[in-house]
């Protein structure tokens, strides 16, 4: 799949038909793509009992989109450190996150789902880097499970403290042989490289600030070992950048390659400071890069070249990032802002009535929604409405007050209007949303919960669980 600027529209239907079928092992596959008027042609042979028909008419259907990078824990700490920038925001959410929990971690990541799935998104990303207390990667795995989204789940991780010169405090690190050690039984226990996966695992150190060169390079052999992508923060923010040149004397892509982080499966969370040669090499070397354009506002961070890196081959997403630095999950709004802000970056660069030329149109920002993030997760059975693709569909009811006066372009109405939640959605050939209803999970129950152990964590009080004990994965 290749990472360079599209040139094919945004795939989408209107007045058509799809055919999904579920193959030996129960994955929902698509088998026919149409027009409407075509279906009865399609469906010639099959008998009605069956057959299962949903009308979805005055909808707009679209490839479910997909999160290229998050932190689903962060839903608990929404609207802290409101005027800081990355590092202070750092520091001051660090010490509160000590108090997570098992349950934390899996009642943040039912909500946080929840919260994509609504507006949209079929396929997740999350990066989960600190572990105090009782949390595993396997809390928002189960969440994942029983919510019904198609998860990929990076093996986050910490281990240079302040003490050693790095961000987080000590206490919020772990030691390397423990990291590894566990990424070894995440892979083992839950990734799956077969197409139509629903579950994958990915390595990811958190950040060039906060673990060695040497959890660096054995995270990137231990994955390439295991045949599993990597996944890092890098070029966030000015500061991060004068960081590895006081402690590497190097930028932040050149520290990358020398520790072996360079490569097609390699993908970067948020890129906004690399510059003209660092996304000629990325090309080169095929990485990727999740584009978050709402939290690089939030805090400050700059916007991403994003027009370059398509034009030049890099493979690029879209990421919502951590729900404290956005402070939303809404993926379709994410396609939204990096529209306008690619506008607002070229407009500083040439004559403001030109800006629209060389900024995103709203096809290129939901194709970087589905397209664009298989390709940075490294999938070319999702994203897209064809055959022999994954069924992962959502729709969207056109005649509501939001796109009045907007029908003549429907893809573009669901852009540059106010976004809004799905009216269905469709992963692995099962409905999860239908009418705006999410089906899986008893989103009530999780809110109120979700809102107590937020209190508790915002007191300095761990959430101690109401279960008496965790249910088996």
């Amino acid at each position: 799949m290749a990472g360079a600027a599209p040139h094919e529209p945004a795939n989408t239907l209107h007045d058509g038909a799809v055919l999904v079928a579920s193959d030996a092992a129960g994955r929902g596959i698509i088998e026919w793509v149409g027009r409407s008027g075509e279906a009865d042609t399609a469906l010639a042979g099959l008998s009605d009992d069956t057959l299962t028909r949903i009308s979805l008419r005055d909808h707009i259907a679209l490839p479910g989109l997909i999160n290229t990078h998050h932190h689903l824990y962060q839903t608990l700490t929404r609207v802290i450190a409101q005027d800081s920038g990355l590092f202070d925001w750092l520091k001051t959410l660090y010490p509160i996150w000590l108090g997570l929990t098992s349950e934390a971690i899996y009642i943040s990541a039912l909500t946080g789902l929840a919260e994509l799935m609504l507006s949209g998104c079929t396929t997740a990303s999350d990066h989960l880097y600190i572990y105090p207390n009782d949390c595993r990667i396997d809390d928002e795995i189960r969440a994942a499970q029983e919510i019904g989204i198609r998860f990929h789940a990076t093996r986050g991780s910490m281990s240079l403290g302040e003490s050693q010169g790095g961000l987080p405090p000590d206490r919020a690190t772990e030691r390397e042989a423990d990291i590894l050690r566990d990424s070894v039984r995440a892979i083992e226990t839950y990734h799956d490289p077969t197409r139509h996966a629903m579950l994958r695992i990915a390595l990811a150190p958190c950040s060039p600030f906060s673990v060695t060169g040497d959890l660096m390079r054995e995270s990137a052999a231990l994955g390439r070992s295991a045949g599993v992508m990597l996944h890092t923060h890098l070029a966030e923010t000015r500061d991060e950048e004068a960081f590895c040149l006081g402690r590497f004397g190097m930028r932040p892509l050149d520290y990358a390659a020398s520790v072996d982080w360079i490569g097609p499966d390699v993908w970067y969370a948020h890129g906004v400071h690399f510059n003209t040669p660092d996304i000629q090499r990325m090309a080169t070397h095929g990485c990727g890069v999740a584009h978050c354009p709402s939290s690089n506002m939030r805090l400050a961070s700059g916007i991403a070249p994003v027009r370059l890196m398509m034009n030049t081959g890099v493979k690029v997403g879209l990421g919502v990032d951590g729900s404290a630095s956005n402070d939303s999950g809404h993926l379709l709004a994410e396609a939204r802002q990096a529209l306008l802000v690619s506008r607002l970056a070229a407009a500083s660069e040439q004559e403001p009535s030109r800006a629209g030329q060389s900024a995103l149109s709203a096809r290129e920002a939901i194709w970087l929604a589905t397209r664009g993030g298989a390709a940075v997760l490294g999938r070319d059975d999702i994203g897209r409405i064809a055959p022999g693709c994954s069924a992962d569909l959502i729709a969207i009811h056109l005649n509501r007050i939001d796109y009045a006066g907007a029908l003549h372009d429907p893809l573009a109405a669901i852009v540059f209007c106010t976004p809004r939640g799905v009216d269905f959605s469709m992963i692995n050939g099962r409905v999860v949303i239908s009418e705006g209803r999410l089906h899986t999970i008893d989103l009530p129950r999780i809110i109120e919960r979700h809102n107590q152990i937020s209190r508790a964590l915002l007191r300095g009080e761990p959430a101690r669980s109401v279960h008496a004990a965790r249910p088996p994965l």
